[in-house]
């Protein structure tokens, strides 16, 4: 299939230590120093410093037709392989993200975020819905590779690859739940109705008014928690009693076993996620052993980072233990800027700080900046919006310290694509508007504090017809009716093109970024908005003074005004866009940004 393939300097020399770490050719002392500079080089970025690429290995890129069917018998039901099903798998592995490393690169990004690539129960239903594993969060063996998407040969080649490359990989976790394996008596059809600890306390079998057991459990000392039958009566079907790895994810003793979630309260900890068996994630075994289990892939492979799924469904104290141990395991293998942000789905920053001094997070990703930067960029709020989301950030556990790590982004696998909200917002506008907008959206994540966090197929101009299924495009010619009938935001492009309107702005943006600093690493100080679609103003300000001035107009208007700066920016350089010289005066320059665009103005001495 035709593709782009921009290249930069040394990315062919990157390419063979690459080559030479996987084990294809008997490297030099040369060969082998460069792939060790490389490495050590990342290893020294600060998180700020990165461009996270989210992709699921499902849909990014098949590299080995040979493990489509995961080794399963093929049949859909069995192996979960069928490409014209949005809910099932459709081929993607880690050998194609690996061959597509010089695309990501040359979008900028300098980090890959995987979905999860553990063994997955391929196929499971669930009330009326059947579905595959496609996305990596039915897990059964937290310790393999699933075969979909190929083996630990594989998974290292991808790992030492990017290494080479100077790009980071982050891992995409689960410690809340595995795989639905676990059933209920009960309820033999599922769906079991959620029962509370103070109805069905630990200490009583099916109730308040039921025979005594666990006697003596208190809720810490779990040597005396030795009967799961406290709520339901839960069982292992015959044949799945060893299905899962670590051999002690097998004991029903360790979940919860409440049933359904109804995602509030109590239950939103301790009930099944949409009939997932949720860990007993207080449990001291369950804690060593998810220490264990993910301490090993830092080990194995060198990670650099994780993404936490359902973080918010998980009791903190487990994470005040978990949070601390995969720090330390990360530096004692010589990774000092492990980035853990945990998934904490919710729009307001008062919720998502509280895992930051709570729970112990250093970051979560940012839920709070994906609302605001979206609807401003979609003309549907005011620009006040983002002025109120910053001013938010003195809550997080350290303040702006910890808010320049949080990874910003604009839509995801599960909530849908910024082309799906931007054209939602505005359904009579034509494409040029529609790319207009999403690039300003970009931007905006681009140059503000954060670390900004692509979704994969964006820059191809994806949009998708809403979250779950409908964001989750094949980056190759989909056989998914929905996929295949799409047309990209910017127009149809042959596959990985690097031609792409969306592909060559976010391009542009991220080279901005990567020459100045102050754009990674600068304070940030918002300078101008209004209750009204129209200009968005914030200066980057670097250790030593320098200042750099994004400005961003979400209106169909220009926009003129002056704006306030630092006394000593008073001559400017345009990185991006028409800039003004000249201050009018010290502590003010004159701006004029075009319709749906943005600017970046760097002082000079």
């Amino acid at each position: 299939m035709a593709r782009g393939t921009p290249r930069r300097a040394g990315l062919h020399a990157a390419m063979a230590a690459a080559a030479l770490l996987s084990g294809f050719a008997t490297p030099t002392t040369a060969q082998t120093r460069q792939a060790e500079d490389a490495l050590s080089a990342l290893r020294q970025r600060l998180p700020q410093d990165e461009v996270i690429y989210f992709l699921l290995p499902d849909r990014f890129a098949n590299g080995d037709a040979s493990n489509d069917h995961g080794g399963y018998a093929a049949d859909r039901l069995k192996s979960g392989f069928d490409p014209a099903d949005t809910d099932f798998y459709h081929g993607g592995d880690l050998a194609g993200v690996t061959q597509q490393l010089d695309y990501i690169q040359g979008l900028g990004a300098t980090a890959v975020w995987l979905a999860p690539v553990f063994k997955n129960k391929p196929v499971q239903s669930h009330g009326g819905y059947t579905g595959a594993a496609h996305h990596g969060y039915w897990i059964t063996d937290f310790t393999a590779v699933d075969p979909h998407f190929g083996d630990e040969a594989a998974m290292r080649a991808l790992v030492e690859a990017a290494h080479a490359r100077g790009m980071k990989v982050y891992l995409d976790i689960v410690a809340n739940h595995t795989a639905d394996v676990i059933k209920y008596r009960e309820c033999p059809e599922g769906r079991c109705a959620y029962r509370s600890r103070a109805d069905y306390p630990y200490t009583r079998r099916g109730g308040v008014g039921g025979a005594a057991i666990n006697d003596g459990f208190d809720g810490r000392d779990f040597s005396r928690l030795t009967r799961p039958d406290y709520a339901y009566t839960p069982y292992v079907p015959a044949g799945e009693e060893n299905a899962k790895v670590p051999a002690w994810l097998n004991d029903p003793i360790h979940y919860h076993n409440r049933g359904e979630s109804t995602f509030t309260g109590e239950s939103s900890l301790d009930g099944d996620f949409a009939g997932l068996d949720d860990l007993l994630t207080e449990d001291p075994v369950v804690i060593q052993g998810m220490i264990d289990i993910f301490g090993g892939w830092i080990d194995q492979y060198g990670i650099d980072g994780f993404r936490i799924d359902t973080a918010r469904h998980v009791n903190p104290s487990f994470w005040q233990a978990f949070i601390p141990a995969m720090i330390a395991r990360a530096e004692a293998k010589g990774i000092p800027n492990f980035h853990i942000f945990g998934e904490v789905y919710d729009p307001d920053p008062a919720v998502t700080a509280r895992f930051t001094r709570v729970d112990g997070y250093p970051a979560v990703l940012d839920f709070p900046f994906q609302k605001q930067a979206t609807d401003v960029a979609a003309g549907k709020v005011g620009t006040d919006a983002l002025a109120k989301l910053f001013d938010a950030d003195t809550i997080y556990d350290k303040g702006a310290e910890t808010a320049a790590i949080l990874p910003t982004f604009l839509g995801n696998h599960d909530m849908g694509r910024v082309g799906f909200f931007v054209k939602q917002a505005n359904p009579n506008a034509d494409d040029a508007e529609v790319l207009a907008r999403i690039k300003l959206a970009h931007a905006l994540m681009m140059f503000s504090r954060g670390v900004p966090t692509l979704y994969y197929g964006d820059e191809q101009g994806f949009a998708g017809a809403g979250g779950y299924g409908n964001s989750r495009q094949d980056m190759w010619p989909s056989r998914t009716p929905a996929y295949a009938n799409e047309t990209p935001v910017g127009g149809r492009q042959s596959a990985y093109s690097t031609n792409a309107p969306l592909y060559q702005a976010i391009a542009e943006m991220t080279r901005i970024r990567a020459a100045e600093p102050t754009l990674r690493r600068g304070r940030q100080l918002v300078r101008a908005y209004g209750d009204k679609p129209g200009l968005f103003a914030m200066s980057r300000i670097g250790e030593d003074g320098s200042e750099i001035l994004a400005l961003f107009n979400s209106s169909t208007a220009p926009v003129a005004a002056q704006v306030e700066v630092e006394p000593g920016s008073l001559r400017w350089q345009a990185l991006r866009g028409d800039c003004t010289p000249e201050s009018s005066a010290p502590a003010s320059v004159a701006v004029r940004v075009p319709p749906l665009d943005y600017l970046v103005c760097k002082s000079v001495p």
